[in-house]
């Protein structure tokens, strides 16, 4: 963890910030300061003011009242071209990729290198886009299309993209919600580089465990008020939930006893050329089974063959002893089960449609009649 002197003057300030939205008042006079050098924890529980807070910062959001001070001047944010300028970049949850284009094609979206005529400099691109990656300690081809990477890949680019604007201040937004152990360290290793080069980062996540590995500072938000700022050395566990939920909290993960009960699933030996050999396991009624393996083990291969999404070549699958054939993810939902994806952008939501509509999505059958969907 990177030693951040008190003394230090503060890279960015954010004075008596406030924000309402029709029946809600999302920030109420919020202060916030980032120093350089810096990996600033922004915590809260869900609705506290933490999106909002950042949504401001990164110029998303208009604020209502309050200043905002980038390195003692005051900084006017009227989109998020003016906090790009101003060094100021954000890592959202759901990333801002064009999934077709290639690395380097979306680490200069916008600011290709052109020679006269308007032609890119494909080769420069490239070129760039490498040692920005190398300066990560990542090894990614610039050429390959972003769809066919990871998630934990995907996050590298979005932090070279933030590198080429020369970011001061990067806002990394539950970096690690989707990423095993391994690309958590790969992670934060390349915010540990980061930080060795004065950038500052402000660091929000739900996973408590993972913050004192990283973070310098924390501040709580809670009901859109700030209630602390203090050093993460000096703030344990407990006393982080307790910031966070105003009540003491003696167990953070309760164990609820539960009796199991009859087999629900069982697998017999499932395969897939590439990725699974002869996986056999049974779950129960009441249980929560754990699959756990490094990046390209097979976790998520696996998760999408029980759900139809991909077929597999051997094996067995039974759903209360009754052996079924799981042909498609419609298929799946017939038979109760559910699957929440890693990727849920691209694969999980129809973002242009209502949050109604995308809860209904899988009911569409039990909700339609004479083949009109009822609205109502």
């Amino acid at each position: 963890m990177g030693l951040v002197m008190d003394t230090a003057a503060p890279l960015l300030e954010m004075r008596s910030i406030c924000k309402s939205f029709p029946g809600v008042r999302a920030l109420d006079q919020v202060g916030f300061e980032l120093r350089a050098s810096e990996v600033h924890v922004l915590l809260g529980e869900n609705g506290a003011g933490k999106s909002t807070l950042m949504k401001i910062l990164s110029g998303a959001y208009r604020k209502d009242a309050g200043q905002i001070l980038l390195n003692g001047e005051d900084l006017e944010l009227g989109g998020p071209a003016d906090a790009q300028r101003a060094g100021i970049s954000t890592i959202y949850q759901e990333f801002n990729l064009v999934p077709h284009l290639s690395v380097a094609a979306n680490v200069f979206l916008g600011r290709e290198p052109t020679r006269a005529g308007g032609i890119i400099r494909a080769s420069e691109m490239r070129g760039r886009t490498r040692a920005l990656l190398g300066e990560l300690g990542v090894e990614l081809d610039p050429d390959r299309s972003v769809e066919s990477l990871t998630v934990a890949q995907q996050q590298m680019v979005e932090v070279a993209k933030a590198l080429s604007l020369e970011a001061r201040i990067l806002i990394m937004d539950e970096p690690t919600s989707a990423l095993s152990d391994q690309e958590i360290e790969h992670l934060f290793a390349a915010i540990r580089s980061l930080r060795s080069r004065g950038v500052a980062i402000v660091y929000i996540s739900h996973r408590l465990q993972e913050l004192h590995q990283i973070g310098d500072r924390v501040t709580v938000l809670r009901d859109g008020k700030k209630v602390n700022t203090s050093p993460l050395s000096q703030t344990g566990l407990s006393e982080l939930v307790r910031l966070m939920a105003d009540r003491e909290v003696g167990d953070h993960f309760p164990k609820q006893v539960t009796r199991r009960g009859g087999e629900l699933l069982r697998v017999e030996g499932l395969g897939r050329r590439g990725s699974l050999s002869r996986i056999s396991f049974s779950l129960h009624a009441g249980e929560v089974l754990g699959v756990a393996g490094l990046m390209g083990s097979g976790r998520t291969a696996l998760a999408r063959c029980l759900f139809g999404a991909d077929p597999f070549d051997e094996g067995e699958i039974r759903v209360k002893g009754r052996p079924v054939r799981i042909s498609s993810p419609a298929a799946a939902i017939a038979l109760g089960m559910g699957f929440l994806t890693e990727d849920r952008q691209r694969e999980g939501l129809v973002m242009p449609l209502s949050v109604r509509e995308n809860i209904s999505l899988p009911s569409v059958g039990r909700l339609t009649r004479f083949g009109v969907l009822q609205r109502e």
